[in-house]
């Protein structure tokens, strides 16, 4: 019997006393751990005894006692106590760490190729893209001897099982946010392919290395270590591997309509150390219908198109007009003028430059790009766009009444260069969730509408229904003060926040500020994830809350350090859980 079991049967059953040491025995910190990496080879052939046992011959430990003694009883297949248990569950995760990381790089390298994204009028379980991100995964799943169901393409399951009925659902998705790839471009001029995984000093470039792939890959390789080392559990491992969470989420719930809801849910899709609130997801779509261009006494050029994000929940590096004029030159001219001025006042942290192309005109306004939920992170290009149109309008009137400056118009009346609703004063906060932010971020012009989506994210303190109608209200009211030709559709969810108890939870504070060296308190996001509405749902990292989340930029990318970190530390958090008497 493996001695991992042993001690987590001793803690259940009571088949045997457990002496506990008066003091309680420190686990390894976060520098020891870096020094067993830095002094640790191992090689492919290896076992976690022969890396303990490698261990037991370096001087970094020899001081440490406790640890020590604990590996020493582990070898000699003697009862751990508690304690010792969990440094051995902290080694398993270095093991795994020095032994798989490379190879972990290589698999994210793979998924990264596949380019999951949503394709207009194609579902996502028809998308041979997605056929093909399932049948990767049931290969590794294979190679793994982990056990692997695709669920009508819409969800991935890979399961590592216990010996209880009792479910612990990891969670991460394969889908990603569509790219601009013109936008792929590093500050050095460096072109970046979004669906190859480019390594730059400690960077891995791609689309999905932060959102969401990475999460999958960690989860594997922790799942595969568990199983190839013998380490049974008390209870079940199923990772959910969503298709649809950038989307409709509709994955989730087909999952659970067929299948039985796990006790406990973990996002790998978020923040550390452990999240338990969520703000709630609401989209404000604005529908103008196309109109000719009305001309007046100082217009001389129509702007006939315009980029925004991709989806809802994607704030772009840069937005972009076309616009026709029978003296480009003269206009691009006047544009970048107006431009410096506005720039200028509006913070100077973007830029405006009017390029001729051909007999158009092509405006850019280049931001920094960030994931919507966190609107504070980038610099909105496309608000800027809207916001500089309408400035021009105000100042020459140089363009054609149409669609698009309906559009800016709105923009800047309801929602301005402000990112926390004052403009249309529906602003507010919560003192551990914070405020309500908003993004205005997707634009589609086809030929018959102009859509442009607003992304809010609402913090616990009022009725999501209330105030859905008060913007309802003040959204028509400029509508027919304006006499504006629009449409709005507003859809909510309600924010998570919960008040999760237990040694479940305890364990998972434990485990990941131990390792991250950071304070052992509960977080907030502002991004929801697929455990929202599921029982005992938290995010579990895999993002530092004190760095900027590269997710649904362009020029996305995870740090290998924390990448290696996370293999680490999901390792631990399986065997950790996994071995627990129980949850509750």
């Amino acid at each position: 019997m493996n001695i991992l079991l042993k001690a987590g049967l001793v803690l259940v059953m009571g088949f045997v006393n457990v002496v506990y040491a008066v003091a309680p025995v420190a686990n390894l910190s976060a520098e020891m751990s870096a020094r067993i990496i830095e002094s640790t080879n191992v090689k492919a052939t290896d076992k976690f005894d022969d890396f303990l046992a490698q261990l037991l011959s370096t001087k970094n430990i020899s001081q440490q006692e406790s640890l020590v003694l604990a590996i020493k009883k582990y070898r000699a297949k003697e009862t751990l106590q508690d304690a010792e248990l969990h440094q051995l569950q902290r080694l398993l995760g270095v093991y795994t760490r020095v032994k798989y990381g490379k190879e972990a790089m290589n698999t994210l390298a793979q998924l990264v190729a596949i380019p999951t994204f949503s394709v207009q009028g194609l579902e996502q379980h028809d998308n041979p893209q997605f056929h093909k991100m399932a049948a990767a995964i049931a290969n590794i799943a294979q190679d793994f001897n982990l056990a692997f169901r695709n669920i009508d393409n819409r969800i991935y399951e890979v399961s590592l099982k216990g010996s209880s009925k009792e479910v612990v659902g990891i969670h991460a998705h394969a889908d990603v946010v569509p790219v601009t790839p013109s936008l792929w471009v590093l500050d050095d001029g460096t072109k970046l392919d979004p669906f190859k995984l480019t390594l730059i000093d400690d960077r891995m470039y791609g689309r999905g290395t932060e959102d969401d792939k990475n999460g999958i890959v960690v989860s594997l390789y922790a799942m595969k270590v568990i199983q190839e080392e013998n380490i049974p559990l008390l209870r079940n491992f199923n990772l959910l591997i969503d298709t649809t969470e950038e989307t409709s989420s509709e994955a989730i719930p087909y999952y659970f309509a067929r299948n039985p809801t796990p006790n406990y849910n973990l996002a790998l899709d978020g923040g550390y150390p452990v999240v338990i609130a969520e703000k709630g997801f609401a989209g404000v779509m604005a529908t103008f219908p196309l109109r000719e261009g009305q001309t007046n006494q100082s217009a001389r050029a129509e702007i006939v198109g315009i980029t925004g994000g991709l989806a809802i929940n994607q704030i772009p590096a840069a937005s972009v007009a076309t616009i026709t004029s029978r003296g480009a030159a003269d206009l691009a001219s006047e544009l970048n003028q107006l431009g410096a001025i506005f720039v200028a006042a509006n913070g100077g942290d973007f830029s405006i430059k009017a390029v001729v192309n051909s007999q158009d005109v092509e405006l850019t306004v280049k931001g920094v790009s960030a994931h919507s939920s966190e609107p504070e992170s980038g610099v909105n290009p496309v608000s800027r766009m809207f916001a500089f149109i309408h400035y021009v309008q105000q100042h020459q009137a140089v363009f054609k009444f149409n669609h698009i400056t309906d559009a800016a118009d709105y923009i800047v009346d309801n929602w301005g260069l402000d990112y926390l609703g004052k403009t249309l004063g529906i602003d507010f906060s919560h003192d551990f969730m914070g405020p309500l932010t908003s993004a205005v971020t997707f634009i589609k012009l086809d030929d018959k509408n102009l859509q442009v989506g607003v992304n809010l994210r609402i913090p616990v303190g009022r009725e999501v229904d209330n105030l859905q109608q008060e913007m309802l209200h003040k959204l028509g009211l400029w509508k027919h003060s304006n006499k504006a030709k629009v449409d709005f559709n507003i859809y909510m969810s309600e924010p998570m926040y919960r008040d999760p108890k237990g040694p479940w939870v305890n364990a998972l504070l434990d485990v990941a500020s131990e390792n991250l060296s950071m304070p052992r308190e509960f977080g907030s996001s502002s991004g929801g994830t697929s455990v929202h509405n599921l029982p005992n749902g938290v995010q579990f990292g895999l993002a530092m809350p004190d760095k900027k989340y590269s997710g649904h930029n362009a020029n996305e990318f995870k740090r290998v350090d924390q990448f290696l970190l996370d293999l680490q530390i999901i390792t631990e958090m399986i065997a950790r859980i996994g071995q627990m008497p129980s949850l509750e």
